[in-house]
């Protein structure tokens, strides 16, 4: 299933052009409303429902898989009726081939809500599982400024994986436990990052908070619950068609694509090969899943402003929606939840 949006992006700002986020006005300014959590909370389903409740709203995605084409069902990607419904941004933005990095989401992020702010309609929601997108946002991260290096990625990708991974360990720890070992696109870029800046990348980390006021809302549950969801929604990415895509992917872009190691791809990767069989495959995907989610878990649990809210409550929408009035009262309070951050 191939899906693409049709949705016209919003106004960017050249670099000379964009607005001093540090001296701008926050008077009369609506806040930014950010669903965080781990994969399969139902962040995607709750924004879509409070979106509704607004008179006007959009969707921007924080989801590092979802900015890439052709990489739809196993990254649990909106929808064509949904994304038709509410607009969504920062979906499909490059070719599997291409690089996207946290500076680019973070400059393309920012510049759709700048957007917003100027013409002063509607509802942004930042919604999405990876916490350095949505940190880059609403912490305001100051990115190392370091330009891709391809030849250093041959040489990088050449290691392989696991060799790159412990190099990073050595180079970088803290930003070693921000990714997934099995993640060669952001292991290749910290490592890049790190040896052309000369120190560790966590070490080159400011922060400019946005000049906005923010409501951040995190969805968890009972890990067993969780572990049931991941599994339910596994199964179900693999009924609508997530073996084809896979193999659609590699016969285009061949096995050695770095984003096939994406998790729920690479697992599939060996029955595409006669290596395992596909209720081993879905096993493998469903116990790698639940490991990510539990890393996530922990990321957001450090993120002490966030309003925590039980994903299988049956008043769910209910009690999102009272917290957004609630903020409402309060639009200058630029704290976004219960305490400051503690990572």
């Amino acid at each position: 299933m191939k899906i693409k949006s049709g949705v016209e992006p919003l106004k960017t700002f050249p670099p000379e052009e964009r607005p001093d986020r540090r001296a701008a006005d926050n008077s009369n300014v609506p806040f930014l409303l950010v669903i965080g959590g781990a994969t399969a909370t139902g962040k995607s389903s709750l924004a879509l429902a409070l979106a509704q409740r607004f008179e006007d709203a959009i969707i921007i995605s924080a989801d590092s898989r979802q900015v890439y084409r052709e990489f739809d069902l196993g990254t649990a990607k909106p929808s064509l009726a949904d994304r038709q419904r509410i607009p969504h941004y920062l979906i499909d933005r490059c070719d599997p081939t291409e690089t996207f990095t946290v500076a680019q989401y973070q400059q393309q992020a920012q510049d759709l809500i700048e957007s917003w702010r100027q013409c002063r309609t509607g509802q942004p929601l930042l919604v999405g599982g990876t916490g350095l997108y949505i940190d880059s946002v609403v912490r305001g991260l100051k990115i190392p400024p370091v330009a891709p290096q391809p030849d250093l990625r041959k040489q990088l990708t050449a290691l392989g994986q696991a060799h790159c991974y412990a190099l990073l360990q050595s180079l970088d720890p803290v930003t070693a436990q921000r990714i997934h070992p099995n993640d060669p696109v952001r292991t290749i870029r910290a490592l890049e990052v790190g040896y052309v800046a000369g120190q560790p990348p966590s070490h080159l980390q400011g922060e400019v908070p946005p000049p906005y006021p923010i409501l951040y809302l995190g969805l968890d549950c009972d890990p067993e619950a969780l572990g049931r969801r991941i599994a339910q929604r596994t199964q179900s990415m693999v009924e609508q068609g997530l073996v084809q895509e896979v193999a659609d992917l590699v016969q285009k872009y061949g096995p050695d694509l770095p984003l096939l190691q994406t998790l729920g791809y690479a697992e599939m990767l060996p029955h595409l090969q006669g290596d395992c069989t596909l209720p081993a495959a879905i096993e493998a995907v469903v116990l790698h899943t639940r490991q990510f989610a539990k890393r996530q878990r922990t990321w957001f649990r450090h993120r002490a402003q966030v309003h925590w809210l039980d994903a299988d409550a049956k008043d769910l929408v209910d009690q999102a929606w009272a917290l957004v009035q609630e903020r409402k009262k309060s639009p200058l309070d630029r704290q976004c939840g219960p305490g400051q951050d503690r990572g």
